[in-house]
């Protein structure tokens, strides 16, 4: 291994590109894009965001959001209403089928996990999520 190899944003870089090439494959084997799944994720744990919000969490732009959610919402797996203090701004939310199909694209993204921690301890696990977590909210922060 090359001393860039070695270096951690390397490192995390690989491992994000990896994860991220698996969960395309096994999402697109059941009509999701990453990306899409992300936003019905989202949207499963806070109702309501709008698609300004959805881009910030599924790390799109803005233009690309717009995409994503008229295509989710034309194979009615969402919909959206003007919100009340906001008629500008359409709030999202699954629909019944959207959840049904989020349900299997978690188990999905489980196997991936879980494949990835393979011969992880729960403590080794846990120390791994807690510093990924600290050294992400550094660099936000700071």
């Amino acid at each position: 291994m090359t001393e860039t190899q070695r270096r951690l944003g390397y490192l995390l870089k690989r491992a994000q590109s990896a994860f991220r090439l698996r969960m395309d494959r096994a999402l697109d084997d059941i009509g999701l894009t990453t990306s899409q799944y992300a936003v019905l994720a989202a949207l499963e744990e806070e109702p309501g965001l709008s698609n300004a919000d959805l881009a910030r969490r599924s790390f799109v732009s803005p233009q690309t959001m717009i995409r994503i959610v008229a295509a989710l919402e034309d194979r009615a797996l969402l919909t959206r209403q003007a919100r009340t203090d906001n008629a500008r701004v359409r709030a999202a939310t699954v629909t019944d089928e959207g959840r049904r199909l989020l349900r299997r694209a978690h188990l999905v993204v489980e196997e991936i996990e879980t494949a990835m921690t393979q011969g992880l301890t729960r403590i080794e696990l846990d120390q791994l999520t807690t510093s990924l977590d600290s050294l992400t909210k550094r660099l936000e922060d700071g």
